[in-house]
């Protein structure tokens, strides 16, 4: 009894298996045109771009599914994504930063289907918790910079990692300069 009660669950289990792992076939109509591979992607696109995200939303660091930004951009429109530095213990922009979140801001107002998640990172000096709420201030003042140039906070999620996530592990200031930065990856 219990080897056919075994039986039937594990063949239930593989036709709910095989019905999840088919390709949802579409019916095409003979008056609707054939839509390529390509043209289809661009279709879902648009749609993407028609939801957005909550205003304030911050996004937890493991649900950060997320490539580099220069990796994603267009072939015919590459552009290079520069991290803002931060001071030390501090989160305002820097005007050699607005600078270059100037030219950001520009980039995404012309590539309009790209979403971004900023990370917030400080150096290793002050406590986990100290520098989780410091990262997270540094993301959202990049955040809130874009914005008052006129990129929709709704493209615009953030993160922070405090002093998780290193570029450099030197105990000297040019090191601890490179960890204290907002990064810029696309959100996924």
């Amino acid at each position: 009894m219990k080897k056919a009660l075994i039986l039937i669950l594990l063949l239930t289990g593989v036709l709910i298996f095989a019905a999840c792992s088919q390709k949802k076939m579409t019916r095409v109509e003979p008056s609707q045109p054939v839509k390529s591979s390509a043209e289809q992607k661009d279709t879902a696109l648009s749609k993407t771009e028609e939801t957005k995200m909550p205003e304030d939303r911050q996004v937890p660091a493991s649900d950060v599914k997320a490539m580099d930004i220069p990796a994603q951009a267009e072939k015919k429109d590459t552009f290079e994504f520069k991290d803002v530095l931060f001071d030390y213990d501090k989160y305002n922009i820097r005007q050699d930063a607005g600078t270059a979140l100037d030219s950001t801001a520009e980039w995404l107002k012309k590539n309009k289907n790209i979403n971004v998640v900023i990370e917030g990172h400080c150096d290793e000096r002050g406590t986990n918790e100290y520098n989780l709420a410091l990262g997270d201030r540094r993301a959202k003042a990049v955040r809130d910079y874009l914005s008052s140039l006129g990129i929709s906070s709704g493209r615009m999620s953030f993160v922070t990692y405090g002093e998780e996530k290193p570029l450099c592990t030197e105990q000297n200031e040019s090191c601890r300069q490179k960890n204290r930065r907002a990064h810029f990856v696309v959100n996924k």
